[in-house]
């Protein structure tokens, strides 16, 4: 299924958004084709996997929020296939609480989730959050960066590409930002607020939980010693694990 809906007095001057809601409920659809397109997104949907991929093929979007639990090809897989074809950020939406899927989902190229129930609100601030940070992403490219090496790994800011020894590592936008933010200061421990406030954009302290399963996400990846975790506090690169 695919609706569209456009909001040019809320877009003002500048291009819309095009943003793809896939998820099977109805009533879901219909609450974030509403509430987006009074944002000033252009919105496009989907009930399926199947359907997802051919939406997202002829519409492009610029981000899509994906739900898990999808028939046809689960959210994972329609995630990575999706990244495959043409990365793009996904935003995972959840019926589940469970860290686990989560994981899965950080892992496979999905830059952010949220866990149902949700406010419209809540989800408006975290697209323009993400959306900051993927074109924060672009200017980078487009100026020089520094190579940051610390610890065995080779952090190529140009490039945003990341080598552990001598093999590359495959991040997430989301997690490279991550990253680069403690290797911008290695063994200093940073809070996990003030690792909202750098790397999403978030100027309150609700979404901590995001900032611990990326940081488990990239463990995962780069290996479990050397992101250093301080109870209560925050996180650090090591400088010497």
């Amino acid at each position: 299924m695919s609706t569209q809906t456009d909001n040019s007095a809320a877009a003002g001057a500048e291009r819309q958004v095009r943003a793809l809601v896939v998820d099977d409920e109805e009533t879901i659809l219909e609450f974030l084709g509403m509430g987006l397109g009074y944002e000033g997104f252009t919105v496009e949907t989907a009930s399926d996997g199947p359907s997802a991929l051919a939406v997202a093929d002829r519409f492009r979007p610029d981000l899509v929020l994906l739900d898990v639990m999808l028939p046809g090809l689960d959210g994972h897989e329609v995630c990575r296939r999706l990244q495959a074809a043409r990365p793009v950020p996904v935003l995972m939406l959840t019926a589940r609480d469970d860290e686990t899927d989560l994981l899965v989902g950080l892992g496979i190229g999905a830059d952010d989730y949220m866990t149902k129930p949700f406010s419209m609100r809540e989800l408006v601030a975290r697209i323009r959050a993400l959306l900051r940070r993927v074109e924060r992403a672009a200017a980078t490219r487009q100026s020089p960066a520094p190579t940051v090496q610390v610890n065995g790994l080779r952090i190529d800011g140009a490039q945003r590409r990341v080598w552990s020894r001598d093999d590359e590592v495959h991040l997430t936008p989301t997690e490279f930002d991550l990253l680069a933010c403690l290797a911008a200061r290695p063994g200093t421990v940073l809070s996990r607020e003030a690792l909202l406030a750098e790397v999403w954009g978030w100027a309150d302290a609700s979404g901590t939980r995001t900032v611990d399963s990326h940081v488990k996400s990239l463990r995962r990846k780069l290996g479990a010693d050397l992101l250093r975790t301080v109870h209560g506090v925050g996180y650090a690169l090591e400088v010497g694990a």
